[in-house]
């Protein structure tokens, strides 16, 4: 059997799933296929009476999680908010595979997304031989989710047009969708939700409506409030990537992640961790997801063009890759960071000389 790039959170954790379930004696909501309580435990990890072993899903404060299930056991919908990097689509596809056993159900924001992906379309050749009927319909994963009475996810919302954001309203308020083309409408399901998604540096891009904006609780997802927790996360994440893509290499050394971690958590910052250096901030958001690239694409290195080990030699063109965005600005400032900075840490002249051996100086 062909195995599969990227398995779904419900496929991956299956058995985590179904011993969560086993153990959760709790009252479960209306078409909840755990309780709130299983589900908070689910996404943060934890270990079960039986002595099951749950994996931690999402690093981050466990209250930050309670406030999003618990606006999900509400009739609002659930906004999460936060830099790129933060986790949100990862977090967002745990609850719905946690909460309706089925993440798939996802409308993807971008400028080109139509009123049609969020409320319903047509199967035109029906359409023209039938006319206006249900099997000419085509549900979009919203309406799904309503007449399931389960999560559906929303990407990059702020990347919609406000025009097509605004379909959600009525949506949101009423938990029903008209359809006058067949002079009725479809009434929601308990169980129906909404977890939406939207980028921090997106804000102005096309910004929601007062009105759509109270039809959701904003949870805002900050960066990993310490360089323990990002190594953590960037290992974790790591790990599952190598056995995924069936890399050839060593697991990579937490002293290699904790540099990436680090040199990222500086520029990103601003300073150095002994905030004895003021450094410029360069264009691009340097995120955990990208920390965890570059770790991933080192391990590549090292596994078919290496000894199997990540080293300096692997890590030094995906950190330049990462942090120069833009080839003029990004490259002064990564330019001062490596004479001010790196330059400066005996313990990581090799990387330093990698470095200028990718860049060509």
């Amino acid at each position: 059997m062909t195995a599969v790039l990227r398995p779904t959170a419900e496929q991956q954790y299956a058995a985590e799933l179904a011993a969560v379930a086993a153990q959760d004696d709790r009252q479960r909501p209306p078409n909840w296929n755990l309780s709130p309580q299983a589900v908070v435990t689910y996404v943060l990890g934890g270990t079960l009476p039986d002595g099951t072993v749950i994996t931690p899903k999402y690093v981050g404060a466990r209250r930050l999680v309670e406030v999003a299930v618990g606006t999900l056991v509400t009739d609002r919908a659930l906004l999460l908010v936060g830099v790129p990097g933060t986790a949100k689509s990862w977090l967002s596809e745990h609850l719905a595979a946690a909460i309706s056993g089925d993440s798939t159900l996802v409308v993807q924001g971008t400028a080109g997304t139509s009123e049609d992906q969020v409320r319903y379309g047509w199967n035109y050749a029906r359409l023209i031989a039938e006319g206006p009927s249900e099997r000419a319909l085509v549900p979009s994963p919203v309406l799904k989710a309503m007449q399931q009475g389960s999560v559906v996810r929303v990407e990059e919302l702020t990347r919609m047009p406000s025009e097509v954001q605004d379909s959600f309203i009525t949506i949101l308020s009423e938990k029903s969708l008209p359809v006058p083309e067949l002079s009725t409408q479809v009434q929601a399901v308990s169980g129906f939700t909404v977890i939406a998604t939207a980028n921090d540096r997106d804000r102005g891009v096309n910004q929601m409506s007062s009105a759509l904006a109270r039809r959701f609780n904003t949870v805002v997802l900050p960066p990993p409030a310490t360089e323990d927790a990002e190594v953590e996360i960037v290992v974790t994440r790591a790990q599952q990537l190598g056995k995924a893509l069936q890399l050839p290499a060593e697991p990579p050394a937490l002293d290699e992640v904790r540099r990436v971690v680090r040199i990222f958590r500086e520029l990103r910052n601003g300073s150095t961790v002994d905030g004895r250096t003021q450094l410029k901030k360069p264009s691009g958001s340097l995120s955990t997801a990208e920390a965890i690239s570059v770790i991933a694409n080192g391990m590549a290195l090292a596994g078919h063009f290496g000894d199997g080990t990540l080293g300096a030699d692997e890590l030094a063109s995906g950190l330049i890759g990462s942090i120069i965005k833009d080839r003029v600005s990004d490259a002064t400032v990564w330019q001062e960071y490596l004479e001010t900075v790196l330059k400066e840490r005996a313990e990581w002249r090799d990387l330093y000389r990698a470095c200028l051996d990718v860049s060509g100086d």
